[in-house]
């Protein structure tokens, strides 16, 4: 089996190629920059094949960034664990009013809207706003880290990451000293050095191109996890009786982004590792003719630098297809290619621009619905103990069922990743978007009802819904959009709901101010929005993957008429299936037809 039908089986976008475009997609670098394209701009870092680095440093590697990534990928998420230790600690309490103050309140308005506002100044408002802000900043930084990563590599997002990390650990540590407000900028930089350090390893999964899948669930898997640091945390506080203060706490986990520096100047490749395709295009651009034989008058001379280029390419090939592994290409291809048939929406937008794209309902209906679903998770986590101290009346089981939720919520993210691969892999995009409605739905009615077993029943369902929710919007831009405008158009939408969450100091302002702290109302309201416009977006869907599945029937009758009737070729030009010189299948003629079509 040849180099050219591996990349067929292990590449993870279907090649395409724009009108016009005379450079295939084989030859296109993989760019994690959302606002790029997929071109060799100068001044980039060029990637390095995983052959060429031991087997050992790479195994070192992947097992070195899950241990990062499990420390600092999204530790600020666990920020439902660390609050209960920083109203303990008294932070923002200066900020009560004197009646709230007086009552002995356990949590007052201006604490939750910091620590998140009804004008900044108020002590659970600015809590809450802390959060807010490093949830949005997280979404919004992987514009600059996408380009940073693809200019300088990804050793130097790295050390990005950890100089940020550190910076939050040193202003959260003395935020108490210092003569301003540091712990909203500093639970800020924690936020931001997160996904310089996460978005940085996902080309880690070129090490072992054979187990890529496995190295980015292990990532994952990391990144859902190190959301229970502040648990550990607070449980250690809870069990010295406050002894192991945030001070003691930050100082310590400075030796995380220590760490990450280490690891990345000592160990991490400063440049990322190539994919399938660019390996595969490696050893095929690699002629062991040169121009430059001509001006050679020895034959014998040029014969021998031939004959050495040709062995220094065969010995590449042979590398690079032990990297691959034995797995017969034909196989793979079938495997991908049911998958891909399978979604129903396979190439919906391949070969359309970004600007093209997200004029379209695919962008908007999406971009609607991952706003409405990241404010609803994100509302949740920031106030969930203040949720269920309303409405249950008791202070004491809202801690319960806090200490529960700060348990699931990693290892919920644990225990999901194996059924997700199950999901996304065997079942269509209609059914994908109907079951994140449904459960959506069900988790918002579980949140409204006043019994213990609903309450625990929504965050087992929560916890299992938020990395499904998250890796089924990348998996239906990929599929939709196509890998070529994906940096872009995912970004995108990750950047608006992002900044759109902000939303959420207007939507406690209304729980503490309109409805007198019942968060019943707000619940409802988001509820009822995210229900209308996933009822709309999978309507969409459904409607036109039927259409595009149509047309798939369509083309492999004409090919098939083709191959039985080779004479005949007027009728299967009409639907795009042949070249412009006529003696060939092109491989982008579907997906631009879809595209006129769509």
């Amino acid at each position: 089996m040849s180099l050219s039908e591996r990349l067929t089986t292990m590449e993870e976008y279907q090649p395409w190629s724009a009108p016009g475009s005379r450079e295939s997609s084989r030859n296109r670098k993989m760019s994690f920059n959302p606002v790029g394209a997929w071109t060799e701009a100068a001044g980039e870092v060029q990637p390095v094949g995983a052959f060429e680095v031991p087997k050992w440093k790479r195994c070192l590697q992947v097992f070195f960034a899950c241990i990062y990534c499990l420390f600092a990928a999204g530790v600020v998420f666990g920020y439902a664990a660390i609050k209960p230790v920083l109203l303990e600690e008294g932070v923002y309490r200066n900020k009560c009013s004197k009646q709230e103050l007086k009552d002995d309140v356990p949590i007052c308005y201006e604490q939750e809207l910091r620590l998140g506002r009804r004008n900044l100044t108020d002590q659970n408002g600015r809590l809450n706003l802390m959060f807010t802000i490093a949830a949005v900043s997280t979404n919004v930084v992987a514009l600059p880290v996408g380009t940073i990563l693809d200019r300088y590599g990804p050793r130097v997002s790295g050390i990005i990451g950890a100089i940020s990390i550190t910076l939050g650990s040193l202003l959260f540590a003395f935020a108490a000293q210092l003569p301003f407000d540091a712990y909203i900028p500093g639970y800020l930089f924690l936020a931001l050095g997160g996904p310089f350090v996460f978005i940085s390893s996902f080309q880690l999964s070129n090490t072992f191109p054979q187990y890529s899948g496995l190295i980015l669930a292990l990532l994952t898997g990391a990144f859902d996890t190190s959301s229970a640091i502040f648990l550990f945390y607070r449980l250690v506080y809870q069990a010295t009786d406050g002894a192991f203060t945030p001070k003691k706490f930050f100082l310590a986990y400075l030796l995380v982004p220590a760490y990450i520096l280490a690891v990345q100047v000592f160990c991490m490749p400063s440049t990322s590792y190539k994919t399938v395709g660019e390996l595969v295009t490696e050893v095929e651009e690699d002629n062991s003719v040169h121009e430059s034989d001509d001006e050679i008058e020895d034959q014998s001379t040029v014969q021998s630098l031939q004959d050495a280029r040709r062995a220094h390419r065969d010995s590449i090939a042979s590398e690079i297809t032990a990297l691959l592994g034995t797995k017969d290409g034909a196989d793979q291809a079938k495997e991908e290619e049911k998958k891909r048939n399978k979604s129903g929406v396979w190439g919906a937008l391949h070969g359309r621009t970004a600007a093209e794209q997200i004029k379209t309902p695919w962008f908007i209906l999406i971009t609607l619905f991952t706003v409405l679903q990241m404010t609803r998770i994100n509302y949740f986590v920031a106030t969930i103990r203040s949720q269920y101290t309303y409405i249950f009346h008791d202070y004491s089981k809202a801690v319960e069922i806090n200490n529960f939720f700060d348990a699931a919520l990693p290892v919920g993210g644990i225990i999901s990743i194996p059924f997700i691969g199950l999901i996304l892999d065997n079942t269509s995009t209609t059914f994908t978007l109907s079951l994140l409605v449904t459960i959506a739905t069900t988790i918002g009615v579980l949140g409204v009802i006043p019994e213990t077993w609903s309450a625990y029943g929504n965050i087992v369902l929560f916890v299992l819904y938020r990395p499904l929710y998250y890796t089924a919007v990348s998996d239906y831009s990929a599929k939709v959009f196509g890998f070529a405008t994906f940096g872009k158009v995912y970004g995108l939408i990750i950047c608006l709901a992002g900044l759109l969450n902000f939303s959420q100091s207007a939507l406690d302002a209304a729980t503490h101010k309109v409805f007198k702290n019942d968060p019943v109302p707000i619940n409802v309201i988001l509820l009822s929005l995210a229900l209308l416009v996933g009822i709309a977006l999978v309507a969409f869907v459904f409607r036109r993957s039927h259409k595009i599945m149509r047309e798939n029937i369509e083309e492999e009758a004409e090919e098939a008429r083709e191959r039985l009737m080779p004479g005949v070729s007027v009728g299967v030009q009409e639907y795009g299936a042949v070249t412009a010189n006529g003696n060939g299948t092109s491989p982008s003629g579907v997906e631009e037809r879809r595209g006129r079509t769509m």
